[in-house]
């Protein structure tokens, strides 16, 4: 399926369309939905983007059916999604245009069952100079009561355009 062209987002410019967009009536809910489309399986677990800035970014997974496990709390794998995707939008959030990422290793810390809607933080920190640069970016997941239930860990790749 092709991404309608209101959907089409350069992964470099999500901060830009975050800005543009999330003071206007459902404005978050559509760059939420936005990312989801442009990778698919994240949209698996129907992220709700919180905020976005340079470097940082707060995500939400609401509990449902299915992104559950047989224990009734969230499946390990949905939080990594969870995880990859705040840690790949603090980082791209940070990429100028031209810029590109890509996730190489993901690493997760389960420290206790998740239930309930699950929050997810990350900063990144990108270097200045220019060409390939390997960055590990943390994020951390917590229920709603503040408790962290689990740590994700990515390695992204990211490609910096000379100025």
């Amino acid at each position: 399926m092709k991404l309608p062209s209101a959907f089409r987002i350069d992964p470099t410019s999500i901060l830009n369309t975050w800005k543009n967009l999330v003071d206007r009536p459902f404005g978050k809910q559509l760059v939420s939905r936005a990312v989801g489309l442009m990778a698919p399986y994240t949209g698996t677990i129907s992220p709700r983007i919180v905020d976005i800035a340079p470097g940082y970014a707060r995500v939400q997974m609401r509990d449902r059916w299915g992104v559950r496990n047989h224990l009734k709390s969230l499946h390990a794998v949905a939080l990594m999604n969870l995880g990859e995707a705040c840690t790949g939008l603090a980082v791209m959030s940070a990429v100028p245009p031209g810029g590109r990422g890509i996730v190489l290793e993901l690493g997760m810390t389960y420290l206790k069952k998740a239930r309930g809607t699950i929050t997810a933080e990350a900063r990144a920190a990108l270097p200045e100079t220019p060409g390939s640069h390997d960055l590990w970016v943390e994020g951390e997941l917590f229920n709603a009561t503040g408790e962290l239930v689990a740590r994700a860990r990515a390695r992204w790749r990211i490609e910096l355009p000379a100025s």
